[in-house]
């Protein structure tokens, strides 16, 4: 089942960043998407960040520095005010997003197409049960180890 579950991760994460890089942003990783769905609304401070993702602060900060050298998030003054920063995504990484969007809802109909509507639907309720019987009511952050 592990094996499985990886393969099919690993295959369609695949499929998946070969369509975004297609269509324009092969200068990201997934980790960069998974970064920005944290900082989508109101943004996040690198702390909030790092925790949220699993990683360091350390590795956050190197992450938002990166992506702000690429205009793709922006650090502003934080609405409580303090030292602390928050970091905001730019017009930049919101088309990103919306490109991204629309590859995983391409692909997901196309997967829907192969195996069948009722099939993918099974799968996604079955692994959500798994996910719900193994995490119980608090989700660990998902780590971008790939």
């Amino acid at each position: 089942m592990t094996f499985l579950l990886g393969l099919g991760f690993q295959l369609v994460l695949a499929e998946f960043v070969r369509r975004v890089a297609e269509a324009g942003h092969s200068d990201l990783r997934p980790v960069h998407g998974l970064a920005f769905q944290v900082l989508r609304g109101p943004g996040a401070t690198s702390s909030e960040l790092a925790d949220r993702l699993g990683v360091t602060k350390q590795a956050a900060g190197q992450l938002v520095d990166d992506l702000e050298r690429r205009g793709y998030v922006r650090r502003q003054s934080h609405p409580d005010g303090g030292r602390r920063r928050l970091v905001v995504l730019t017009e930049r990484a919101t088309d990103h997003l919306a490109v991204a969007g629309r590859v995983l809802h391409g692909l997901e109909a196309e997967i829907a197409a192969a195996i069948g509507a009722g099939d993918l639907a099974n799968l996604r309720t079955e692994l959500t049960r798994l996910v719900r019987h193994l995490a119980g009511d608090s989700l660990p952050p998902l780590r971008p180890l790939w």
